[in-house]
Protein backbone atom coordinates (compact mmCIF):
# COMPACT_ATOMS: atom_id res chain seq x y z
CA UNK A 1 0.00 0.00 0.00
CA UNK A 2 2.28 2.73 -1.36
CA UNK A 3 1.73 5.95 0.93
CA UNK A 4 1.51 9.79 -0.47
CA UNK A 5 4.66 11.01 0.33
CA UNK A 6 4.15 14.53 0.49
CA UNK A 7 1.01 14.25 2.79
CA UNK A 8 1.11 13.78 6.41
CA UNK A 9 1.38 10.06 5.96
CA UNK A 10 4.60 10.46 4.26
CA UNK A 11 7.56 12.68 4.96
CA UNK A 12 6.13 15.28 7.07
CA UNK A 13 7.92 16.05 10.04
CA UNK A 14 8.94 18.40 12.79
CA UNK A 15 10.90 21.38 12.15
CA UNK A 16 14.36 20.42 13.16
CA UNK A 17 14.40 16.88 12.69
CA UNK A 18 16.10 15.18 9.32
CA UNK A 19 13.93 14.45 6.84
CA UNK A 20 13.33 10.30 6.81
CA UNK A 21 15.65 8.23 4.84
CA UNK A 22 14.20 5.44 2.08
CA UNK A 23 14.43 3.02 4.89
CA UNK A 24 12.56 5.13 7.32
CA UNK A 25 9.68 5.42 4.53
CA UNK A 26 9.57 1.61 3.99
CA UNK A 27 9.35 0.62 7.43
CA UNK A 28 5.89 3.35 7.46
CA UNK A 29 4.24 1.93 4.62
CA UNK A 30 4.98 -1.62 5.69
CA UNK A 31 3.73 -0.40 9.16
CA UNK A 32 0.94 1.20 7.28
CA UNK A 33 0.00 -2.15 5.06
CA UNK A 34 0.36 -4.26 7.95
CA UNK A 35 -0.90 -2.77 10.90
CA UNK A 36 -2.95 0.79 10.06
CA UNK A 37 -0.40 2.86 11.57
CA UNK A 38 0.52 6.30 10.00
CA UNK A 39 3.78 7.23 11.47
CA UNK A 40 5.18 10.84 12.10
CA UNK A 41 8.06 11.76 13.57
CA UNK A 42 7.68 14.80 16.42
CA UNK A 43 3.78 14.09 15.83
CA UNK A 44 3.29 10.49 17.19
CA UNK A 45 0.74 7.77 15.50
CA UNK A 46 -2.84 8.05 14.54
CA UNK A 47 -4.59 4.33 13.73
CA UNK A 48 -6.32 3.22 10.89
CA UNK A 49 -8.92 -0.07 11.89
CA UNK A 50 -7.18 -2.98 12.55
CA UNK A 51 -5.88 -4.90 15.65
CA UNK A 52 -2.48 -4.91 16.97
CA UNK A 53 -1.24 -1.78 15.76
CA UNK A 54 2.43 -0.68 15.90
CA UNK A 55 5.28 0.82 14.07
CA UNK A 56 7.02 -1.08 12.56
CA UNK A 57 10.63 0.79 13.27
CA UNK A 58 9.77 0.27 16.89
CA UNK A 59 9.76 -3.23 16.77
CA UNK A 60 12.37 -5.14 18.22
CA UNK A 61 11.25 -9.14 18.04
CA UNK A 62 8.65 -11.33 15.99
CA UNK A 63 7.92 -14.81 17.02
CA UNK A 64 6.71 -16.95 14.25
CA UNK A 65 4.46 -19.41 15.86
CA UNK A 66 2.02 -18.28 18.57
CA UNK A 67 1.86 -21.76 20.17
CA UNK A 68 2.87 -23.25 23.44
CA UNK A 69 6.33 -22.34 23.61
CA UNK A 70 5.76 -18.96 21.56
CA UNK A 71 3.71 -17.85 24.52
CA UNK A 72 6.07 -18.81 27.11
CA UNK A 73 9.10 -16.77 25.42
CA UNK A 74 6.66 -13.96 24.78
CA UNK A 75 5.56 -13.47 28.42
CA UNK A 76 8.70 -13.82 29.74
CA UNK A 77 10.41 -11.26 27.03
CA UNK A 78 7.10 -8.77 28.75
CA UNK A 79 7.46 -10.00 32.37
CA UNK A 80 11.54 -9.34 32.07
CA UNK A 81 11.14 -5.96 30.79
CA UNK A 82 13.18 -6.95 27.67
CA UNK A 83 10.70 -5.37 25.30
CA UNK A 84 7.11 -3.08 25.92
CA UNK A 85 4.29 -5.27 24.16
CA UNK A 86 4.44 -2.54 21.06
CA UNK A 87 7.99 -4.22 20.17
CA UNK A 88 6.89 -7.29 19.57
CA UNK A 89 5.35 -9.06 17.70
CA UNK A 90 3.33 -13.03 16.97
CA UNK A 91 3.25 -14.34 13.43
CA UNK A 92 0.43 -16.97 14.64
CA UNK A 93 -1.26 -18.57 11.41
CA UNK A 94 -4.36 -20.00 13.04
CA UNK A 95 -7.32 -17.11 13.52
CA UNK A 96 -8.40 -18.53 16.49
CA UNK A 97 -5.13 -18.45 18.49
CA UNK A 98 -4.44 -14.74 17.43
CA UNK A 99 -7.73 -13.72 18.79
CA UNK A 100 -6.58 -15.26 22.05
CA UNK A 101 -3.20 -13.65 22.39
CA UNK A 102 -4.49 -10.99 21.42
CA UNK A 103 -6.78 -10.87 24.66
CA UNK A 104 -3.43 -12.04 26.54
CA UNK A 105 -0.77 -9.61 25.45
CA UNK A 106 -2.71 -6.36 24.63
CA UNK A 107 -0.37 -4.26 22.41
CA UNK A 108 1.61 -7.41 21.21
CA UNK A 109 1.43 -6.79 17.27
CA UNK A 110 -0.29 -9.83 15.34
CA UNK A 111 0.60 -9.38 12.00
CA UNK A 112 -0.59 -12.50 9.33
CA UNK A 113 2.88 -11.96 7.24
CA UNK A 114 6.37 -11.67 8.34
CA UNK A 115 7.63 -8.04 8.98
CA UNK A 116 10.45 -7.46 7.05
CA UNK A 117 14.04 -6.91 8.12
CA UNK A 118 12.99 -7.72 11.64
CA UNK A 119 15.16 -10.24 14.25
CA UNK A 120 12.66 -13.64 14.87
CA UNK A 121 12.35 -16.66 16.71
CA UNK A 122 11.64 -19.54 15.10
CA UNK A 123 8.51 -21.25 17.11
CA UNK A 124 7.54 -23.78 14.55
CA UNK A 125 6.94 -27.73 14.55
CA UNK A 126 10.09 -29.03 13.01
CA UNK A 127 8.43 -29.51 9.86
CA UNK A 128 7.80 -26.24 9.04
CA UNK A 129 11.06 -24.65 9.65
CA UNK A 130 12.16 -24.79 6.40
CA UNK A 131 9.28 -22.63 4.78
CA UNK A 132 9.81 -20.41 7.52
CA UNK A 133 13.28 -20.05 7.59
CA UNK A 134 12.88 -19.59 3.65
CA UNK A 135 10.10 -16.41 3.78
CA UNK A 136 12.80 -14.36 6.66
CA UNK A 137 14.97 -15.19 4.14
CA UNK A 138 13.31 -13.65 1.30
CA UNK A 139 12.09 -10.72 4.10
CA UNK A 140 15.74 -9.90 4.80
CA UNK A 141 15.69 -10.90 8.52
CA UNK A 142 19.27 -10.79 9.80
CA UNK A 143 19.22 -12.59 12.96
CA UNK A 144 17.16 -15.60 13.91
CA UNK A 145 16.92 -18.26 16.65
CA UNK A 146 15.64 -21.30 16.25
CA UNK A 147 13.89 -23.57 19.10
CA UNK A 148 12.90 -26.44 16.92
CA UNK A 149 13.94 -29.49 17.64
CA UNK A 150 16.31 -31.61 15.26
CA UNK A 151 16.72 -29.21 12.71
CA UNK A 152 20.48 -28.22 12.22
CA UNK A 153 22.64 -25.04 11.79
CA UNK A 154 22.72 -26.16 8.52
CA UNK A 155 19.37 -26.58 7.72
CA UNK A 156 18.51 -23.29 8.68
CA UNK A 157 21.31 -21.63 7.11
CA UNK A 158 20.75 -23.15 3.61
CA UNK A 159 17.05 -22.43 3.95
CA UNK A 160 17.41 -18.59 4.96
CA UNK A 161 19.97 -18.63 2.19
CA UNK A 162 21.30 -15.32 3.06
CA UNK A 163 24.26 -14.40 5.61
CA UNK A 164 21.84 -14.45 8.51
CA UNK A 165 22.93 -14.74 11.58
CA UNK A 166 21.58 -17.94 13.04
CA UNK A 167 21.47 -19.62 16.37
CA UNK A 168 20.16 -22.99 17.14
CA UNK A 169 18.71 -23.64 20.88
CA UNK A 170 17.23 -26.61 22.97
CA UNK A 171 15.14 -25.54 25.08
CA UNK A 172 12.51 -27.56 27.32
CA UNK A 173 8.76 -27.04 28.87
CA UNK A 174 9.52 -25.82 32.15
CA UNK A 175 9.41 -22.19 30.37
CA UNK A 176 6.08 -22.21 30.52
CA UNK A 177 6.21 -21.27 33.93
CA UNK A 178 9.86 -19.68 33.97
CA UNK A 179 11.97 -22.32 34.73
CA UNK A 180 13.20 -23.52 31.49
CA UNK A 181 16.59 -24.90 30.76
CA UNK A 182 17.95 -23.89 27.14
CA UNK A 183 21.45 -24.45 25.47
CA UNK A 184 22.35 -22.75 22.36
CA UNK A 185 24.79 -22.52 19.40
CA UNK A 186 25.59 -20.36 17.09
CA UNK A 187 26.23 -20.55 13.61
CA UNK A 188 28.50 -19.68 11.00
CA UNK A 189 27.66 -16.18 10.85
CA UNK A 190 26.61 -15.45 14.27
CA UNK A 191 29.40 -13.43 16.40
CA UNK A 192 29.34 -12.73 20.41
CA UNK A 193 26.50 -10.46 20.44
CA UNK A 194 23.81 -12.82 18.70
CA UNK A 195 24.44 -15.38 21.26
CA UNK A 196 24.27 -12.80 23.87
CA UNK A 197 21.26 -11.90 21.76
CA UNK A 198 19.74 -15.32 21.69
CA UNK A 199 20.86 -15.82 25.33
CA UNK A 200 18.99 -12.82 26.68
CA UNK A 201 15.66 -13.59 25.18
CA UNK A 202 15.30 -17.38 26.65
CA UNK A 203 17.04 -16.27 30.22
CA UNK A 204 13.64 -14.32 30.68
CA UNK A 205 12.03 -17.78 30.80
CA UNK A 206 14.80 -19.72 32.64
CA UNK A 207 18.27 -20.77 32.53
CA UNK A 208 20.79 -20.84 29.61
CA UNK A 209 23.90 -22.92 28.22
CA UNK A 210 26.36 -21.60 25.38
CA UNK A 211 27.48 -24.68 24.03
CA UNK A 212 29.17 -26.32 20.21
CA UNK A 213 26.25 -27.54 18.19
CA UNK A 214 27.69 -30.90 18.30
CA UNK A 215 26.40 -30.92 22.34
CA UNK A 216 22.26 -30.15 21.71
CA UNK A 217 21.73 -33.71 21.04
CA UNK A 218 22.60 -34.49 24.04
CA UNK A 219 20.92 -31.30 25.83
CA UNK A 220 17.99 -32.75 23.73
CA UNK A 221 17.85 -35.93 25.55
CA UNK A 222 18.54 -35.10 29.02
CA UNK A 223 17.21 -31.69 29.89
CA UNK A 224 15.15 -31.33 26.18
CA UNK A 225 13.57 -34.59 27.08
CA UNK A 226 14.22 -34.98 30.65
CA UNK A 227 10.76 -33.18 31.83
CA UNK A 228 9.02 -36.10 30.58
CA UNK A 229 11.39 -38.71 32.77
CA UNK A 230 10.20 -36.82 36.19
CA UNK A 231 6.31 -36.43 34.95
CA UNK A 232 6.82 -40.66 34.74
CA UNK A 233 8.33 -40.48 37.99
CA UNK A 234 5.62 -38.48 39.37
CA UNK A 235 3.12 -40.39 37.54
CA UNK A 236 4.63 -43.97 39.34
CA UNK A 237 4.96 -42.58 42.75
CA UNK A 238 1.34 -41.33 42.81
CA UNK A 239 0.40 -44.74 42.11
CA UNK A 240 2.84 -46.15 44.23
CA UNK A 241 1.22 -44.35 46.98
CA UNK A 242 -2.13 -44.71 46.54
CA UNK A 243 -1.03 -48.77 46.34
CA UNK A 244 0.73 -48.37 49.99
CA UNK A 245 -3.01 -47.62 50.74
CA UNK A 246 -3.32 -43.56 50.38
CA UNK A 247 -5.99 -41.41 48.79
CA UNK A 248 -5.25 -40.22 45.34
CA UNK A 249 -5.66 -36.67 46.09
CA UNK A 250 -3.19 -37.07 49.00
CA UNK A 251 -0.69 -38.74 46.85
CA UNK A 252 -0.73 -36.27 43.91
CA UNK A 253 -0.10 -33.64 46.67
CA UNK A 254 2.44 -35.09 48.55
CA UNK A 255 4.26 -36.11 44.52
CA UNK A 256 3.55 -32.77 43.60
CA UNK A 257 5.33 -31.12 46.90
CA UNK A 258 8.38 -33.86 47.52
CA UNK A 259 9.44 -33.46 43.66
CA UNK A 260 9.30 -29.59 43.99
CA UNK A 261 10.76 -29.73 47.33
CA UNK A 262 13.83 -32.02 46.80
CA UNK A 263 14.73 -29.88 43.43
CA UNK A 264 14.20 -26.85 45.06
CA UNK A 265 16.74 -28.26 47.66
CA UNK A 266 19.02 -29.45 44.61
CA UNK A 267 19.41 -26.48 43.00
CA UNK A 268 19.56 -24.07 46.54
CA UNK A 269 22.16 -26.37 48.22
CA UNK A 270 26.18 -26.40 47.81
CA UNK A 271 26.23 -29.81 48.07
CA UNK A 272 25.91 -32.71 45.17
CA UNK A 273 23.01 -34.99 44.75
CA UNK A 274 24.68 -38.21 46.15
CA UNK A 275 25.89 -36.12 49.61
CA UNK A 276 21.63 -34.55 49.51
CA UNK A 277 20.74 -38.75 48.84
CA UNK A 278 22.88 -39.87 51.76
CA UNK A 279 21.64 -37.27 53.54
CA UNK A 280 18.37 -38.76 53.90
CA UNK A 281 19.44 -42.52 54.28
CA UNK A 282 19.48 -43.72 57.54
CA UNK A 283 21.70 -47.32 57.24
CA UNK A 284 18.87 -49.96 57.68
CA UNK A 285 16.22 -47.46 57.87
CA UNK A 286 13.19 -46.65 55.39
CA UNK A 287 14.83 -44.81 52.40
CA UNK A 288 17.86 -47.41 52.35
CA UNK A 289 15.22 -50.29 51.86
CA UNK A 290 12.91 -48.10 48.90
CA UNK A 291 16.53 -47.23 47.31
CA UNK A 292 17.65 -51.04 47.08
CA UNK A 293 15.04 -52.10 44.80
CA UNK A 294 16.64 -49.28 42.65
CA UNK A 295 19.85 -50.62 42.86
CA UNK A 296 18.63 -54.60 42.49
CA UNK A 297 16.80 -52.90 38.89
CA UNK A 298 19.73 -51.13 37.76
CA UNK A 299 18.36 -47.98 38.14
CA UNK A 300 21.43 -45.79 37.45
CA UNK A 301 21.68 -47.64 34.01
CA UNK A 302 17.79 -47.57 32.62
CA UNK A 303 18.39 -43.41 33.15
CA UNK A 304 21.81 -44.09 31.28
CA UNK A 305 20.01 -45.55 28.77
CA UNK A 306 16.98 -43.59 28.19
CA UNK A 307 19.35 -40.50 27.92
CA UNK A 308 21.42 -42.25 25.18
CA UNK A 309 18.35 -43.24 23.32
CA UNK A 310 16.58 -39.80 23.02
CA UNK A 311 19.86 -38.45 21.89
CA UNK A 312 20.73 -40.77 20.02
CA UNK A 313 16.90 -40.49 18.08
CA UNK A 314 17.86 -36.49 18.52
CA UNK A 315 21.23 -37.01 15.59
CA UNK A 316 18.65 -39.52 13.52
CA UNK A 317 16.29 -36.45 13.08
CA UNK A 318 18.78 -34.29 12.37
CA UNK A 319 19.94 -36.50 9.31
CA UNK A 320 16.78 -37.61 8.27
CA UNK A 321 13.93 -35.25 6.07
CA UNK A 322 12.09 -33.55 9.21
CA UNK A 323 8.98 -35.03 10.46
CA UNK A 324 6.26 -33.75 12.81
CA UNK A 325 8.12 -35.20 16.08
CA UNK A 326 10.26 -32.94 18.65
CA UNK A 327 9.43 -30.42 21.15
CA UNK A 328 5.94 -28.95 21.11
CA UNK A 329 5.14 -25.94 20.40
Amino acid sequence: MPIDRGSAVGTRHSPGLPAPSPAELFRRETALALFGVREIPGVGLSSGDGPSRLPCRAMRLQIIGGGKMGEALLGGLLQKNWAAATELAVIEAVPARRAELAVAFPGVGLPETILPGIDAIVAVKPDAVVGVCQALGAAGVRRVLSIAAGVTIDRLERALSSTAAVVRAMPNTPALVGLGAAAIAGGTHAGPDDRAWAEAILSSVGTVEVLDEALLDAVTGLSGSGPAYVFLLAEALIAAGVAAGLPADVSVRLTEQTLLGASTLLAASADPPEVLRRNVTSPGGTTAAGLAVFDAAGFGAIVTDVVLAATARSRELGRVSIGGEGLST
